[in-house]
């Protein structure tokens, strides 16, 4: 494709210093998507779509089927098969992913991914509309992840517009279930991120960092169930075994296995324990929250758990160890610290600094899925600034990102697809 390219020259004392401007037509493309961004935001937005709301995710993915197959695509949901990995809290139906592909006539592979399900239950919409006040759109989910749907939208809108198609395929992938630690879709991300050359995921940046991660941490879960004895609390307490002693006794033994030199962090979160003030528990149940650098820390962890595990304080109580890994770390390649210094040269056409986010920071990301099996560039946060996802009343993003995102990501699709980076074709 043909492009213009122009420069931005200024003589500061004996110096002349030139400073690129972004390439058009592409930029007067992408700018003149920003309101009909906005109006498939208030779309998305106004349909609840919590991550065990099914309803909720069947309407909102259907919206997205349809935009998907108006701009050409050959799309296709998936429901959630025999690959899902279940854990404590997976429901039993979560919801089904939507899968697109664009053909073109060259030979790179980009994946583009978000999500469509919320932390929000049912009615909670009616506090939080969608409105716009000043640089900033709220509305429950914007910004996570219903953004990152948009941009997807109007990016490959933007690229027909442009009348690109010189990518060998596009392939959009939009699940349902990130929330709950992406049970069904992590085997599709997984797969289709080592088919593909590139992926990106268009989760927001941060608000106050205009920023893109190249690292996230691992998260996992371990879950005690400990199993005892009831019996009267008052007449005949010695006849029971109290599972919530036991219980505290494991917390406790537990308690100093984060180890902050290697990136580890182990915390105890959640408990409850028995049916009755007056009856000695039988049943207890506790989760730890737990974070790591290196997918090989899963195992360290686990192994440290079970091992302490072994010792009770309590005879005759069963103690069952559940190691749920809920998402891998994602870990930069040499490939992607290139891209992503390729985007930051792309980025600072539009006089922006691009941060490049090689420290875990936040939650994890379903990009390490798609990182899982291969080298080629997996580039996380690539959608527009964003704050307070799961929040009630103060989730927003910042109107003026739309354009410069559009614009990043459209451009990364572009030049990659034309060997200007990311390899040979």
């Amino acid at each position: 494709m043909k492009k213009l390219f122009f420069f931005f020259c200024a003589a500061i004392g004996t110096s002349v210093i030139c400073i690129a401007a972004p390439q058009e037509p592409i930029f007067s493309i992408v700018s003149k998507e920003q309101k009909p961004y906005l109006t498939t935001l208030k779309e998305l937005v106004s349909i609840e779509s919590g991550s065990r709301d099914r309803e909720g995710l069947d309407k909102i993915s259907q919206l997205i089927f349809n935009r998907l197959k108006a701009l050409g695509g050959q799309v296709e949901f998936i429901e959630p098969g025999a690959s899902m990995y279940r854990m404590h809290d997976t429901p039993d139906k979560p919801g089904r992913m939507v899968k697109a592909e664009f053909k073109g006539t060259g030979k790179k592979k980009i994946l583009l991914i978000a999500h469509m399900d919320t932390v929000y239950l049912r009615g909670m919409l009616d506090k939080q509309p969608f409105r716009v006040d000043g640089d900033r759109a709220y509305g429950l989910g914007i910004s996570d992840d219903k953004q990152g749907i948009a941009l997807i939208l109007h990016t490959i809108d933007s690229l027909r517009k442009l009348k690109f198609n010189e990518y060998g395929k596009i392939t959009v992938l939009i699940n349902g279930d990130e929330e709950i630690s992406s049970p069904a879709a992590r085997a599709y991300f997984s797969k289709l991120g080592a088919e593909h050359d590139v992926t990106f995921s268009c989760e927001a940046s941060q608000a106050k960092s205009d920023r893109i991660a190249l690292t996230t941490a691992g998260i996992a879960a371990v879950n005690l169930n400990i199993i005892g004895k009831a019996s009267h609390a008052g007449a005949a307490p010695e006849l029971g075994r109290n599972a919530l002693e036991e219980l505290s006794f494991q917390i406790q033994q537990m308690h100093d296995l984060s180890d902050p030199k290697e990136g580890i962090k182990m915390n105890w979160t959640l408990a409850t324990a028995g049916t009755n003030r007056n009856v000695i528990p039988s049943i207890a149940f506790a989760t730890a929250d737990v974070r790591v650098m290196k997918k090989e820390d899963f195992d360290v962890v686990e192994n440290k758990v079970r091992e302490r595990a072994k010792m009770q304080q309590i005879p005759d109580t069963k103690i069952d160890v559940i190691f749920e890994r809920r998402r891998p770390p994602l870990v930069a390649s040499p490939q992607s610290l290139q891209m992503a210094e390729y985007a930051k040269k792309v980025y600072s056409e539009l006089g922006r600094d691009l941060i490049l986010g090689t420290v875990a920071a936040g939650g994890g990301t379903d990009a390490a899925f798609a990182a899982l099996d291969t080298q080629n560039p997996v580039i996380e946060s690539m959608g527009v600034q964003g704050f307070g996802a799961h929040s009630n009343d103060d989730e927003y993003i910042l109107v003026s990102s739309i354009t410069p995102r559009m614009y990043l990501l459209s451009r990364l699709i572009m030049d990659i697809s034309e060997g200007k980076v990311g390899g040979k074709n």
